[in-house]
């Protein structure tokens, strides 16, 4: 089976794809950059070290702390696929990312966001 496309891309690709829809939607950076502490253990400085570093998906999430275990709460879908039914680990944490992004572009209050 081939890797997906997604995974080697480049992390501050994405980052900053996700800051410019939130920026769009008049949400800021910190809060990109707390949605994605909230659902990787990353402190924010971590996070603009991974930016920085070049490093891909893959092993952005791979050298997570941890996955945040409330990460179950996390419900529907995204480019037509339900998160919650997604079986690969690794696409299953970039599509919960890519909700939580989602939702903050779509004004949600940020401890919703962060199922709190």
């Amino acid at each position: 089976m081939s890797e997906h496309k997604v995974f080697s891309m480049a992390f501050s690709k994405i980052y900053a794809l996700y800051v410019q829809k939130a920026m769009k939607k008049n949400r800021t950076e910190a809060e990109v950059v707390q949605i994605i502490c909230w659902l990787t253990a990353y402190r924010p400085e971590e996070v603009k070290k991974q930016v920085s570093s070049g490093n891909d998906f893959a092993s952005f999430f791979a050298a997570a702390p941890k996955i945040n275990p409330n990460t179950s709460l996390i419900k529907g879908g995204v480019c037509g696929v339900r998160v919650d039914e997604i079986e690969d680990p690794l696409m299953r944490n970039i599509r919960y990312l890519d909700k939580l992004i989602d939702e903050l572009a779509k004004g949600k209050a940020m401890v919703n966001i962060l199922r709190n």
